[in-house]
C-alpha cells in the first residue's frame, strides 16, 4: 500500500470501531511508584469519553505489581520474580476494584482478562481469546487485559505489555492501538538529549527501528521502554492497524485523532485472523529446511513449500503446529503450519510428487506448508535451534 499521509492516518484513529489502549505503570503511579486513584480516574475520563462516542474499547493495563507491593508492606517495587508474581496477584484486585470503580461513573462495565504467552501460542486458545473478547465488545463491556504475572513463567510470557497490546489488537481486529506511557511520542534521541525533536508522523516504522536512538523507560516504574513501544507499532503496522504513542496526558486528543503523540502508519493492508495468528503469535516448534530453489520461492509469496524442496528439519513437532522455514544459510523465510509430523518429513525430504504416490501414498501428496498457511518474514537469523539432516536419519 502507498504511504498515507499524517492526517490520514489521524482520521483513521478518530473513526476507528475498535481500539486497543495500552496504559502502562508510570501512567498509573504517582512518584513513590505507588497507584495513582486520581491518574487511573483521570484516564477512565478519557476512554470512557470514546466509548461513549461509539467506539468499542479493550483496555490492557499494567500495574498490578505497583497496585500491591505497598499493601504487603514493600517499600519499593520488588526485584525477584517470585514476590513480584505474589505482589501481582494481591495487587490485580485492587487495580480492578479501581477501575470498575472509575468506569462505573459512565454507566460502563468492565471485565478482567489475564492471558499467558501460552493463550497466544496454541490455536485453540488463541480462538478462545478472541470468541470471549469479542463477546465482551459485543455485550457494551470494556475489558481490562493484563499479562496473568502470577502464573506466567519466566520461561515463556511477554515480559511487558507493549507486545500483548500488539496481540490483542490482532486478536479483536481492532482498527487503532493507542500506546500511553511517561513521554508524549518518539523522539529522534532520547528526551533528555537537549538536541531531540519529536517525531510526528511515522510512515516506514521499519527506516525508524533502525536509524532512531531510543532509551529505556523514563519512570523505572514499567517493565517496557520506547524499544518495545515501536516493536508494538511495528507488529501493528504489519498487521494494518495504526499506532498511536502519547502520554498518559494526552490520551483524550490522541484517541480523537488530534495531533499528539507520534502517530505510525500501517504497511499493509490487514491480513485474515489466521496470517496474523501465523505471523505474531505462533510459537515455531521446529524448523523445515528449504533448498535454494524452494527458499526463493516461497520468499516469493507465491509458492508452498513442498518435499521436493526440503533438505532438512528439526525439532518435535505435528501436523498443524507452527514451524520456521529456514533457507540452508541458517536464515528464516517464513513461518508456517506443517503438513506433516515432524518424523515423516525426513522420508518426504527431497522427493517428488509421483514418488511419494507411489512409494508412501496418496496421502502424503501435499505440501509440507501450503502458501495459504504461510507468513514471510525478512531475512531474520536462525535462533540457533539444531537441525537434523535429513540424509541418513
Amino acid at each position: 500500500m502507498t504511504s498515507p499521509q499524517e492526517d490520514e492516518v489521524r482520521s483513521w484513529v478518530a473513526q476507528a470501531r475498535t481500539i486497543v489502549v495500552k496504559i502502562g505503570s508510570s501512567s498509573l503511579t504517582g512518584a513513590s511508584g505507588h497507584l495513582d486513584a486520581r491518574r487511573l480516574e483521570r484516564l477512565v475520563g478519557s476512554i470512557a469519553h470514546a466509548r461513549m462516542s461509539g467506539a468499542r474499547i479493550v483496555v490492557v493495563s499494567s500495574g498490578a505489581i505497583a497496585a500491591g507491593f505497598g499493601l504487603l508492606g514493600f517499600p519499593s517495587r520488588p526485584r525477584d520474580v517470585v514476590t513480584q508474581q505474589a505482589t501481582a496477584s494481591v495487587g490485580q484486585g485492587l487495580l480492578m476494584a479501581h477501575y470498575e470503580t472509575a468506569f462505573a461513573r459512565y454507566s460502563i462495565r468492565v471485565g478482567q482478562i489475564l492471558l499467558t504467552a501460552q493463550n497466544t501460542i496454541q490455536a485453540s486458545q488463541y480462538r478462545n481469546a478472541q470468541r470471549t473478547l469479542s463477546r465482551m465488545l459485543d455485550l457494551g463491556v470494556v475489558p481490562i487485559v493484563n499479562e496473568n504475572d502470577a502464573l506466567a513463567s519466566n520461561e515463556i510470557r511477554f515480559g511487558d505489555n507493549d507486545h500483548l497490546s500488539a496481540l490483542v489488537a490482532n486478536i479483536v481486529r481492532a482498527d487503532a492501538l493507542v500506546l500511553l506511557t511517561d513521554v508524549d511520542g518518539l523522539y529522534t534521541a532520547p528526551p533528555s538529549d537537549p538536541d531531540a525533536r519529536r517525531i510526528g508522523y511515522v510512515p516506514d516504522i521499519a527506516s525508524v527501528l533502525r536509524t532512531v536512538d531510543v532509551g529505556g523507560s523514563e519512570s523505572g516504574v514499567g517493565t517496557g521502554g520506547m524499544v518495545t513501544k515501536l516493536e508494538a507499532a511495528r507488529i501493528a503496522a504489519a498487521s494494518g492497524i495504526p499506532t498511536v504513542l502519547a502520554s498518559a496526558e494526552d490520551a483524550g486528543p490522541a484517541l480523537m485523532g488530534d495531533p499528539v503523540g507520534t502517530v505510525v502508519a500501517p504497511i499493509r493492508h490487514r491480513g485474515s485472523s489466521r496470517r496474523l495468528w501465523i505471523g505474531f503469535a505462533a510459537e515455531p516448534r521446529g524448523i523445515v529446511v528449504a533448498d535454494a530453489g524452494a527458499a526463493h520461492a516461497v520468499a516469493s509469496g507465491r509458492a508452498s513449500l513442498l518435499s521436493a524442496g526440503v533438505v532438512g528439519a528439526s525439532g518435535d513437532f505435528s501436523a498443524g503446529d507452527p514451524v520456521w522455514i529456514d533457507d540452508e544459510n541458517g536464515m528464516h523465510v517464513a513461518k508456517g503450519l506443517s503438513g506433516f509430523d515432524s518424523e515423516e518429513i525426513p522420508r518426504m525430504a527431497g522427493r517428488k510428487t509421483g514418488e511419494l504416490r507411489r512409494e508412501l501414498g496418496p496421502e502424503y501428496v501435499h505440501p509440507v506448508v501450503h502458501r495459504d498457511d504461510l507468513v514471510l518474514v525478512v531475512g531474520r537469523p536462525s535462533d540457533g535451534a539444531r537441525r537434523t539432516a535429513v540424509d541418513g536419519v
